[in-house]
């Protein structure tokens, strides 16, 4: 924490220097122009507006004339007529799952697991399908306006591996699960490699380590708290699928006779930085536990519809200013990576299961891609907002399409018009990852190439 407020302190001051000195200061990067969308604690939005950039991180935002009367650069991006928001984040996937999309559709949860995806993983999953899935998540993440993500899947080293070379901001765990898993087949194995991982990534510009035990359903309470101790040990979150799925609460009232919120409580899991995604079977009791404890939400509708898992109760834990953001999970269950979906999603999920069309508006819908996402990733401090200080994670969406003309109001505009085609430039820690529709940090083509070819084995594999 001491080093973040050290930058930060540092970016403050460099910005008072400019403004003070009436000197423009040289610095790296500035957009220009467009409507700047802060999602700063005044929700700030800014008519022709303008960012300056330099080492990484945003210095002034405030208007074009502004900025331009501070700073100057040779390296310019011109925003007028656009939208300047923060990069998006997605608070819970499976990314390399992209290699199994639509492999098996229109089934309830445990079934798709038991008959389909984990036999396809048993006889797929490997460093190469991991490394395929994983660019192949990235460039839709990055074409979408995704710039954080939070991940869970096994092979996790090779994913960061992938995501720093990608130049993607990722919270990424490697899976803990007490039967045999495609990397490591013990759970002492499996605890080893965690630990490695957590000690390798921690403290690295883009990749923040967790720990991520599966789900109170496939780990065993003496091997859960065993994982809030291996977090704890390394400072760094926890992941976990909790309160999915009725079978789930069926299964620990059967053995612990306590709902599973309750019982991960009870046994200490949320005692240190926590994301918890789905969250759907949970009571008033159950939300007001996760808050006390501040724990992050990750609510993935599209994926909850789509196995019929339920309606997580979204509006309760915004009225509670619980820490909740949207996620899209693996792409085998949803089946992209779309946070633009997600929001128009949740926003209209909400309004017709309460019956209330006032529900999660459309500022909350795209509170919770940007800003709510950063704080149930325990990041806010870093992302998530375009403020002085932070990491330069920006986007830059055209408005010119014909879906989105006429325009009136901003955020309906970004929540229930605007597609992920509509991204035109992705900044992630001040590095541009995509300029003008061009990915800069991923080969397009070899990505498809290598998943095409990929796909061929797994349906092969599948007949057996």
């Amino acid at each position: 924490m001491f080093v973040l407020r050290s930058i930060l302190s540092a970016a403050f001051v460099f910005a008072a220097v400019s403004l003070v000195s009436g000197q423009p200061q040289a610095v790296d990067t500035m957009i220009l122009g467009g409507t700047v969308v802060t999602m700063d604690g005044g929700m700030r939005v800014i008519e022709d507006g303008g960012i300056a950039v330099d080492k990484g991180r945003i210095v002034y935002v405030d208007t074009q004339k502004a900025v331009r009367a501070a700073y100057v650069s040779s390296n310019k991006i011109d925003a007028t007529g656009k939208v300047i928001i923060p990069g998006l984040i997605n608070t819970h996937t499976h990314i390399p799952m992209t290699v199994f999309r639509g492999v098996a559709d229109d089934l309830d949860l445990q079934e798709w697991l038991t008959k389909y995806i984990f036999p396809a993983e048993a006889k797929n999953v490997n460093e190469e399908m991991v490394r395929i899935g994983t660019r192949l998540g990235l460039a839709e993440l990055i074409r979408g306006g995704t710039t954080t993500y939070c991940d869970m899947y096994y092979f996790e080293d090779v994913i960061a591996e992938e995501t720093a070379k990608a130049g993607v901001r990722g919270v990424l765990g490697e899976t803990l699960i007490d039967f045999p898993a495609p990397d490591n087949k013990t759970w002492a194995d499996a605890m080893a490699y965690a630990d490695r991982f957590a000690k390798k990534w921690k403290g690295h510009d883009l990749v923040v380590p967790a720990i991520a035990p599966h789900a109170p359903y496939t780990v065993s309470e003496e091997h859960l708290k065993a994982t809030r101790e291996l977090a704890d040990k390394h400072g760094v979150p926890l992941v976990i699928h909790l309160a999915e799925a009725q079978s789930e609460v069926d299964f620990v009232r059967e053995n612990k006779n306590m709902r599973p919120v309750e019982y991960v409580s009870k046994i200490g899991l949320l005692d240190g930085p926590t994301i918890a995604a789905h969250v759907i079977k949970a009571n008033d009791a159950d939300l007001d536990i996760l808050k006390k404890s501040n724990v992050g939400i990750a609510h993935n509708p599209q994926s909850n519809m789509k196995l019929a898992a339920g309606v997580a109760p979204v509006p309760s834990m915004l009225a509670k200013s619980m820490n909740v953001g949207l996620g899209t999970d693996g792409p085998a269950s949803n089946n992209d990576l779309s946070l633009w979906e997600e929001m128009d999603t949740a926003a209209k999920l909400h309004k017709v299961f309460s019956g209330d069309p006032k529900v999660v508006s459309a500022q909350q819908a795209f509170a919770m891609a940007t800003i709510g996402g950063a704080r149930a990733l325990h990041i806010a401090a870093r992302t998530g907002s375009l403020e002085e200080g932070k990491a330069a994670d920006i986007v830059i969406v055209g408005l010119g399409s014909l879906h989105q003309t006429p325009l009136y109001n901003i955020y309906s505009h970004l929540v229930y018009a605007t597609k992920s085609s509509d991204v035109e430039t992705v900044i992630i820690n001040g590095r541009i990852v995509m300029l003008d529709r061009r990915l800069l940090t991923l080969d397009e083509a070899a990505v498809k190439r290598d998943a095409n070819a990929l796909s061929k084995k797994i349906v092969e594999s599948l007949k057996d």
